[in-house]
Formats: structure tokens, C-alpha cells, sequence
């Protein structure tokens, strides 16, 4: 689950979400490590312009400093950034961020990473807005180089050029997972052909099956072999019968037929469902982690 109260967009936010704040994300973090979740996500922007701010808030905590907070918060449950827009940094920065997270929360990082939407965000802090495409995908490249295992790694790009320079502590695991987010053309290509996984950005059920074989097929022509994962994101939901108006998008319902629903996924070839679970507080949303664990979750496979 994408975690509540670190990103406020008005797209997804509650409204208690604004009076919120650290004792509320551990809560909810610890929520789902208890309840079995896989992951929890946290979103990446720098600074967001005044044209944007109605709609996108400022409220936009740095992501590696969330994760490394929840880490030492949990046991069990991985940490994932979604996403990380990586061409804002230098590769290394991000590499020394990311490594010693995956170092302190021993093993547990996703590495989810993006193009970015924000022109002013690039503008102010010198990066080519209209190459963005292209900045990802070679910093994708040196990221695999300075988050493996050489204490020295060697990276020599159009844009990035680095070799001799060493970085302890190395990430606990010896491969940490790249996943790829977005649901353009370009980002399709990238998922498939640099990523370990594709995080969509928004899709729709009806579009999936062919995104999802679109990335197949790719990577076939590629001949690149090796787990992948395939991500989504699941409607708005709330496990039982609401008091209260979820919005006439939200899959409501007894346990059986939101995992009946939800199922339909595995049948298109996702691996993973990031969940929303709507709510008034945060003791109903950890209410609602708990029931989504022990009723919906043991009927998903």
C-alpha cells in the first residue's frame, strides 16, 4: 500500500490526512507488517510549484528519509519507493541514499523509479525537463552499477561518469529490485527492457491485458529471462458495509467478494495489487488493514 499522510494529493488524500503526522504513519506501518502486507510506499517530489499546489499539495515527505524512519518502526515488511524520481540526483547520491537504507532496514528497499511530471521541479535544480526519458534510463544504468556489489563501482556515460570512487556500506541485498513506473510507451519500454517490475500508473482493469503483453513481449524480443513482477493498482476499497459515502468507485463488500473481485487481476498477470482502503481516521484505516489481512488477503490465492 502507497502509505497515507506522506503525499496529499487531492486526488487520493482524506481529509484527517492533513492533521496528521508521524505517530499516525508508524501506526499504520505497523499495521501492515502485522496483517501481512508486502510492502509500504512512499512518493518522491522536491518542490511543487504555485500553479500546482491546489491540486498536488506541498505535503510531499522525502521518501528515503519515510522509509528509513518506518524501518526502524517494522519487522518484516518491505519499503518501497514509489516512485523515486532518481534523474533529479546524481546516481550516486541516490546510490549512497538508497544503499544504506537497504543496509539499516537489512535488505528490505524496492527501488521504484520514474520520470517525473513537474517541469519546475527539473528547471530549478538544472536538469533537462524534455530529456527526462533519456536521464532516466542511463541513471537506471548507473544506478544498477553504484547499488551492486562492488565497494568501487564503474559507471561511463553521456551524462554520468564515475569510476574509483568508493561507497560503503553496500545494499544488504546482493541485487536490490528496480521497479519501473508509468503506463506511456516509452515507460512501457523501460519497465520491460531496464526494470525488474512495472508499477502502471493509474490503469484501468480493461487496459492491463494489453500493457501487460506489451512488456511480455518486449522483453521476449529482448531475450531478457529472470523473475519479473508485474504491479497494479486496485480500485478504492473498503472491506464491509461503509456507514459512510466511499465514493461510487469503491469496492465495498464482505471479504469473499472483494477477493473474488480482486482475483481478476492474477487472471491478467499482475503479481502484486497496491490497495487503497478508504477511511475517516486512522484507527479506521488500521481497522481496515486488519480486516483486509486476515479476511480478504488468505482468499487471494
Amino acid at each position: 500500500m502507497q502509505l497515507p499522510v506522506q503525499s496529499q494529493s487531492t486526488i487520493y488524500a482524506e481529509s484527517w490526512e492533513a492533521g496528521a503526522g508521524p505517530d499516525d504513519l508508524v501506526a499504520i506501518a505497523r499495521a501492515a507488517d502485522r496483517a501481512g502486507f508486502a510492502y509500504v510506499a512512499a512518493c518522491d517530489h522536491v518542490a511543487i510549484p504555485r500553479r500546482l499546489a491546489s491540486a498536488m499539495s506541498t505535503v510531499w515527505y522525502d521518501p528515503v528519509a519515510t522509509l528509513a524512519f518506518l524501518a526502524s518502526a517494522t519487522e518484516r515488511i518491505r519499503l518501497l519507493s514509489h516512485v523515486a524520481i532518481v534523474g533529479l540526483r546524481h546516481p550516486l547520491l541516490t546510490a549512497k541514499q538508497y544503499a544504506t537504507l537497504d543496509h539499516l532496514s537489512e535488505g528490505r528497499l524496492i527501488l521504484g523509479v520514474g520520470a517525473g511530471h513537474v517541469q519546475e521541479e527539473f528547471e530549478v535544480l538544472g536538469v533537462d525537463f524534455e530529456r527526462r526519458g533519456f536521464v532516466l534510463d542511463e541513471t537506471i544504468d548507473a544506478l544498477r552499477a553504484a547499488l551492486g556489489p562492488d565497494e568501487f563501482p564503474e559507471h561511463h556515460g553521456k551524462l554520468h561518469d564515475f569510476e574509483g570512487l568508493g561507497q560503503l556500506p553496500r545494499p544488504a541485498q546482493e541485487r536490490v529490485p528496480v521497479w519501473v513506473g508509468g503506463s506511456s510507451p516509452a515507460a512501457l519500454r523501460r519497465a520491460a527492457l531496464k526494470g525488474d517490475g512495472w508499477l502502471p500508473q493509474g490503469d484501468p482493469r480493461d487496459r492491463l491485458p494489453a500493457q501487460i503483453a506489451r512488456i511480455r513481449r518486449l522483453r521476449e524480443e529482448a531475450g531478457i529471462k529472470g523473475p519479473y513482477t508485474v504491479g497494479a493498482i486496485a480500485e478504492p476499497l473498503y472491506v464491509g458495509t461503509p456507514a459512510w459515502d466511499v465514493g461510487r468507485r469503491t469496492l465495498t463488500g464482505r471479504p469473499e467478494a472483494l477477493a473474488e473481485s480482486l482475483r481478476a487481476y492474477r487472471a491478467m498477470g499482475v503479481d502484486q495489487i497496491q490497495v487503497r482502503l478508504r477511511s475517516r481516521g486512522r484507527s479506521e484505516l488500521v481497522d481496515q488493514i486488519t480486516a483486509f489481512g486476515a479476511e480478504v488477503a488468505p482468499r487471494l490465492d
